[in-house]
């Protein structure tokens, strides 16, 4: 073989190795913030903050008659009361609340589920 040939083997080695080291990289990398981006999901999903500290800001806010959790969780993050319609719509779900019409009084303070538990009660005119 000849020299150049072997210097040719030798930088396609090389660059192949470190081709495979960059791929790895990126793949770890990608892993790693799908793992914290999951869990960090999973972890407002049950543990939800809401989007101020106490007192918070009143805002009225009506709920519809047939209204979706996503069209509520839409409103709801219009009016900056969630930071999340994924997480409203899934605790909804995953929780069984029924959403009923009406005008509520919500606040920046309160989390998602305690607006949920709230629309959740059947209001006096409702009934």
């Amino acid at each position: 073989m000849s020299r150049r040939r072997k210097q040719t083997n030798v930088v396609g080695n090389v660059l192949g190795i470190t081709g495979k080291i960059v791929v790895y990289v990126l793949v770890g990398f990608l892993l790693f913030q799908g793992m914290t981006k999951g869990y960090a999901f999973g972890y407002e999903l049950f543990n939800p903050k809401a989007v101020s500290g106490a007192p918070g800001v009143e805002k009225q806010v009506t709920i519809q008659e047939g209204a979706s959790a996503a069209q509520v969780a839409k409103t709801l993050k219009t009016y900056g009361l969630i930071t999340n319609e994924y997480i409203f719509i899934l605790q909804d779900k995953f929780f069984d609340y029924t959403i009923h019409p009406g005008t509520y009084t919500l606040t920046t303070a309160m989390t998602s589920r305690d607006m949920l538990e709230l629309f959740n009660e059947v209001q006096e005119d409702e009934q």
